[in-house]
């Protein structure tokens, strides 16, 4: 299970139309808490973590994952259109694998999607379709 926590509906839809040629499930949520509530009941294999949102921001909701026992080893990847030394050191300082910019390519998705969860191409039906 891939989770995506970004407030920009067009973001979640990048999300959403780059990972339909992989066997992944996707949840995508548009705010902290709406992530944190189905987190704290549902392991994930990968987490991309938008850091600006409004209400509570990404550092905030990582922050409340690692205190949970079965959040502490999560692969998190931060998202972010600002690039800050401080925002930086701080997501590795809360475990994040990956610190990326947006805009994020659908390539690039995909690929650390198949990195960290394994997933792989969806079989191709006779009908060219994934």
């Amino acid at each position: 299970m891939v989770v995506v926590v970004d407030d920009s509906a067009a973001a979640i839809s990048q999300y959403e139309a780059s990972v339909r040629s992989l066997e992944v499930d996707i949840q995508a949520f548009r705010s902290a808490d709406d992530a944190y509530a189905y987190l704290r009941e549902n392991p994930a294999d990968l987490l991309f973590l938008d850091i600006v949102m409004p209400k509570k921001d990404g550092f905030t909701l990582l922050r409340e994952l690692r205190a949970l026992p079965e959040q502490r080893e999560m692969p998190v990847v931060v998202v972010t259109s600002k690039d800050y030394a401080q925002d930086r050191a701080l997501a590795r300082d809360l475990g994040a694998r990956e610190f990326l910019l947006k805009p994020l390519r659908s390539r690039e998705i995909r690929s650390l999607i198949e990195r960290y969860t394994g997933a792989q191409l969806r079989p191709i039906s006779e009908d060219g379709d994934p």
